[in-house]
């Protein structure tokens, strides 16, 4: 049994650390978003880096919002992430959902500079604002490719559709 997904989050030198631990779902989207509003901020930027090398399981508003920190990196910073992974499978996930056009895939753990990890604040949300970010981290996704597009398309257009009978 995959254990709940927690989300680690440090600093050094400029260097950003997001770090994964285990079952990553839609649940931490919005802790995730949180974080993408500071990454816009920070000054001495020098990287971020996305550790999966503990992750257990990730869903595609997962995916979706790891594409959304690539793009804000890319748009605040000119900078690509590294993404790591050492787990075949989810590498495998990564690459079929286009993530390698918007990070630096590595399967080298040691990739990951140390530094002290505090987990980011989870907390819980209504509905509306799940949907809210399933939506936006799907239509990210499209963005990443036409695969993408013919995936997510129904999805993204029932999302669509019950926002607009809120």
């Amino acid at each position: 049994m995959n254990e709940p997904g927690r989300i680690l989050y440090g600093e050094k030198g400029g260097v950003h650390l997001l770090k994964f631990v285990g079952d990553v779902r839609l649940t931490l989207g919005p802790a995730l978003s949180q974080f993408i509003e500071h990454l816009r901020s920070c000054e001495g930027f020098r990287q971020i880096v996305i550790d999966l090398t503990e992750t257990q399981g990730i869903d595609s508003t997962a995916l979706g919002l790891l594409a959304r920190v690539a793009l804000c990196s890319k748009e605040s910073f000119n900078a690509m992430p590294e993404l790591i992974s050492t787990d075949p499978d989810i590498t495998r996930i990564l690459r079929s959902m286009a993530m390698d056009r918007v990070c630096h895939l590595v399967t080298d753990a040691s990739a990951a500079d140390a530094c002290t990890l505090a987990e980011l604040p989870c907390d819980e949300v209504p509905q509306e604002i799940l949907r809210d970010e399933v939506l936006m981290a799907h239509k990210t996704l499209m963005s990443l490719g036409p695969q993408n597009q013919l995936r997510f398309k129904d999805l993204v257009q029932h999302l669509e559709a019950d926002k607009s009978l809120r």
